[in-house]
């Protein structure tokens, strides 16, 4: 197996159960969204702050090489993740299910990257109507989850 694919099931599985632990967290903090959220940020922090410096600092994994583009665009994305966790903590917290919210989040994602994606980096041709097909399945996928969920 590809290294990326192990990173890409990591990805997957951490994220596939995010908002039922995040609500779990909420409803034991009882309805404490926004204490939920800093518990976010702390553990952000700690993945995202203080794993890299170690492996920047110990290891001498890659050089430590800045730019003002690079910067700007990691930190917007970064803020964009830190959105969509506040946006489903939000959602969370105006009584929306796990049951209803993950589906439309993690089926609407791949949706908003495709073309976020296709607008960045134009197809040299348009895509082809299995790409459509895929855009449509996707959004019928999640209406049959959540017609269907337990």
């Amino acid at each position: 197996m590809k290294l990326w694919l192990v990173f890409v099931l990591g990805a997957a599985l951490s994220w596939g159960a995010y908002v039922p632990t995040l609500h779990q967290g909420q409803a034991l903090l009882k309805g404490g969204a926004l204490r939920a959220f800093l518990c976010v940020g702390v553990a952000y922090f700690v993945t995202a702050v203080l794993v890299p410096l170690g492996l920047l600092y110990g290891a001498g994994m890659e050089p430590m090489e800045w730019n003002r583009g690079g910067v700007t665009f990691a930190t917007v994305a970064g803020v964009l993740g830190a959105a969509g966790a506040l946006f489903v903590i939000l959602a969370l917290k105006s009584g929306g299910s796990p049951l209803y919210v993950a589906p439309l989040v993690f089926a609407g994602a791949p949706i908003v990257n495709a073309l976020v994606s296709m607008a960045w980096h134009k197809p040299k041709q348009a895509p082809e109507i299995g790409f459509w097909v895929g855009m449509v399945l996707a959004a019928v996928g999640v209406g049959l989850v959540l017609r269907f969920k337990p």
